[in-house]
Formats: structure tokens, sequence, C-alpha cells
């Protein structure tokens, strides 16, 4: 298992690699990153991009969302897998909004995760990006970075890996790692064709090794 010295070596690897890895996802607010961070669960940022102007456009305000048709949020997010349980989520996740928190978007775990369709990773990415309160949110790069580096075991669960990372990281890093890890995993060690080759990580990782037969 890499240890905190050698993972926080490997993140500044990442930060050289990608210095301006921030959130994806475009929001102009707190709650448009909220809607944004449940749509994209099983879905890509770019495919997320492309449904949220028309959809923000048509709904900005949680009271927008619970006063429409549930078949025209569906019939806006359509091209979202899952989009029919997002629809209902959101309009649930507004609903909620308006009554338990007078329509602002709470900011702790225990209270986002109260919200329909909101789980650790999307609570964690609202924290971080729109609170600007510390998180890691694991999704599937940072779980695959994080096991192919050996920071985390392969058996490892999402939650194992959150805890991890928030061990050997340092807490005033943690939102930046989020996002670098992302990015490294999105553009550098993707899931399929990983750059083992050119990767300034290749003598700590096993798996890289592994792959070009150096071990």
């Amino acid at each position: 298992m890499l240890s905190k010295r050698k993972t926080v070596e490997a993140l500044d690897e990442m930060a050289t690699l990608f210095p301006n890895a921030q959130c994806e996802l475009l929001h102009r607010n707190v709650f448009q990153l909220l809607i944004a961070t449940l749509l994209s669960a099983q879905a890509t940022d770019v495919s997320v991009n492309k449904v949220t102007p028309s959809l923000f456009g048509r709904f900005p305000t949680p009271e927008a969302f619970v006063a429409a048709p549930l078949e025209s949020i569906m019939q806006e997010i359509k091209t979202i897998g899952l989009y029919r349980n997002k629809a209902s989520n959101i309009q649930k996740c507004c609903k909620m909004l308006l009554e338990d928190f007078g329509g602002e978007v709470p900011s702790t775990m225990e209270e986002l995760t109260k919200l329909p369709g909101v789980g650790r990773k999307t609570a964690n990415v609202v924290m971080s990006v729109g609170f600007h309160i510390p998180a890691i949110a694991v999704d599937t790069h940072v779980e695959r970075i994080a096991k192919r580096l050996r920071i985390a075991p392969q058996k490892a669960s999402v939650l194992e890996v959150e805890e991890l990372l928030m061990k050997k990281i340092p807490r005033e890093r943690w939102s930046d790692a989020h996002h670098q890890m992302i990015f490294f995993g999105r553009y550098h060690c993707t899931a399929r064709n990983p750059k083992c080759d050119v990767c300034p990580l290749l003598s700590m990782c096993q798996e890289g090794q592994k792959r070009l037969g150096l071990k």
C-alpha cells in the first residue's frame, strides 16, 4: 500500500500535470451545482453540460422544478442515463429543499444526504465546490486511481476509499486532490488505455509496471 508520503508525492505529480483541475460541471450557483451533480451519476460531465443550460433556463429555482409536470423535466434530460429516476429525484429533492431548508441548499453531509438522489459523492462535491469545505468525492476516476496506485486496497468499498484518502492526504488539500485525481483519471490514467509509458507515476505504480511488462 502507498504510504502517506508517497500518496502526497503522487498528488504533487498530478498537480503538475493538471494545475488547473477544477469542477467541469457548468453551474452559476450552489443549487445548479447540486442538480448538475445529481444528474452526473453514471453519466459524463460533457453529457450533463449539454442539457443543463436549457434545463436551468426553463427551471431556474426549486419552485419551478416542483411546479413543473414531471414529463417536462424528463424531456429536458432524456439524453442522460437513468433520466426518469433522476427527474423524479430532482423534483423530490426540490420539494424537500422548500419544505425543510427554506429553499436553500444545506452545507452539511448529514443534511445533504437526506435529499432524494443525493449520496456521499454528490454531497462531497456540493460541500467542496459550492461551499469550499474540504471534502473528497469518490467517483469512478478517483476510485480507479486510488486502487491502481495502491492507495487503497482493490476490494475497498467507495466509503473505505474515501476514508483512506482522507487519512493519507492533508485536509487542506482534499478538495484540490479530488479534482486532480479526477483529471488524472479522465485524461491520463484512463480506464481502458492508460498512458503508462509516459506516466510520471510509473515508478510507484505496480499495475502500470505490469502493463508494460516491467514487473
